[in-house]
């Protein structure tokens, strides 16, 4: 490798970051990915005959990267990243509303590429720690892009061997996948390991802990409040709360971009029940999975189908960030002949099929109906006190 004029931090000395280091001195490289009119090999072998082999490879794979970042970041043409830190990253804007309640100095464990630790710094100092001189890197060099470099310190260190003086604030993001290249439902296979992150909550002053929405951190954390964090209709996060930092309720749905929230226990709220009305809602997956939805139609005015039927129903339509709002068409048995001819009379060129608790193949259900028309529709399989019915409607246009 030719010698690298950027100058790095004395522990980036792994083959990947003086690559970075190469990159950052030679962004012409970048700019002429972009702009080539050639894709795939022969835009590799005209690269190589302009730049070094492995920098052409590295190059393409920072390039890819940040294609990728442009559904979570706003400077994603610029932000430093591999796939993996990508797929493991907080969104931006999920991270930039956890980040609003860090209000003293904060340590950022397990911080990846420093999604969170650069929404942080935003707010207050943060001292970033991982195990990956690359994604330290990354972190520090995301923290210049983002104008926080000020407050925020990069360590490059195992979270395991951090002295018992860390205090104050934490925020830590446990490897979810460090054995395969699924991610891990069961908290108890997280790294750090759940003793670590226990004795950690005792540790310091509170804090954060981001799981996955779908793991099963329900009883495993003793106090906390559980926030379960939507984006775009999303569930993004679970973020476990605790400390000085944790709320006064133990559940919380936030639906973002609005930023709307809703509190309270599953308990605190029986919904009437009813057979179908004018309208059928989707609740936001959010509060599905903080198990709020019968506090949701309690403050809607709304009404359940059926105890173990998340679609609420109701008389009227209504604009509000935690559901997405279906006119009702028909109501039909769950009956093949009966929905394709419905779909036929409806002349519906395009369907969306939903369901929660039903089982249905949908692509195999949508490969069976007859939609040679031009108007949308939606069919719901779902359950109306106790059986199994389908609802033919119409997506309503939100507002929000």
């Amino acid at each position: 490798m030719t010698e690298i004029a950027y100058p790095l931090p004395e522990w980036a000395t792994d083959e990947e970051c003086r690559w970075m280091a190469q990159l950052r001195v030679t962004p012409q490289l970048l700019v002429d990915v972009a702009t080539s009119p050639l894709t795939g090999m022969p835009q590799q072998k005209w690269l190589r005959e302009r730049y070094p082999d492995d920098l052409v490879r590295a190059g393409l794979r920072l390039f890819e990267a940040r294609q990728r970042a442009a559904a979570k970041f706003s400077k994603a043409t610029e932000i430093w990243a591999d796939r993996v830190s990508i797929e493991q990253s907080t969104a931006e804007l999920v991270a930039q509303h956890k980040a609003k309640r860090f209000n003293a100095t904060t340590w950022d464990l397990c911080c990846g590429m420093g999604g969170d630790a650069v929404a942080i710094a935003a707010q207050t100092d943060v001292t970033a720690v991982d195990s990956s001189p690359a994604m330290c890197l990354r972190t520090l060099w995301n923290g210049e892009l983002y104008g926080v470099a000020e407050r925020l310190q990069v360590r490059y260190a195992d979270v395991h061997t951090l002295p018992g003086d860390v205090r104050g604030l934490v925020h830590i993001d446990p490897d979810r996948r460090p054995f395969s290249s699924g991610r891990m439902s069961r908290v108890e296979d997280y790294v750090p390991s759940l003793d670590f992150l226990l004795v950690l909550m005792s540790r310091v002053d509170g804090g954060a802990i981001k799981v996955g929405p779908a793991s099963n951190f329900g009883g495993k954390f003793g106090p906390v409040e559980t926030e379960l964090i939507s984006l775009h209709g999303e569930c993004k996060e679970a973020t476990l709360w605790f400390g000085s930092l944790m709320g006064t309720t133990p559940f919380r749905a936030t639906v973002l971009p609005s930023g709307e929230t809703i509190t309270g226990h599953p308990l605190d709220a029986v919904a009437e029940q009813s057979g179908l009305g004018a309208y059928v809602f989707d609740p936001d997956p959010a509060v599905v999975r903080a198990g709020l939805v019968d506090l949701l139609a309690e403050r809607l005015n709304l009404r359940r189908l059926d105890p173990a039927e998340e679609y609420l129903t109701g008389d009227h339509p209504l604009a509000s960030p935690f559901v997405q709002t279906f006119s009702v068409l028909e109501e039909l048995p769950n009956n093949d002949r009966e929905i394709r001819h419905a779909v036929r009379r409806r002349e519906w060129g395009a369907v969306e099929i939903k369901c929660r608790h039903v089982p249905i193949a949908a692509e195999s259900v949508r490969k069976k109906l007859p939609l040679e028309g031009k108007t949308p529709g939606v069919i719901f399989y779902l359950r109306i006190a106790g059986k199994t019915r389908c609802v033919l409607a119409q997506r309503v246009p939100s507002s929000n």
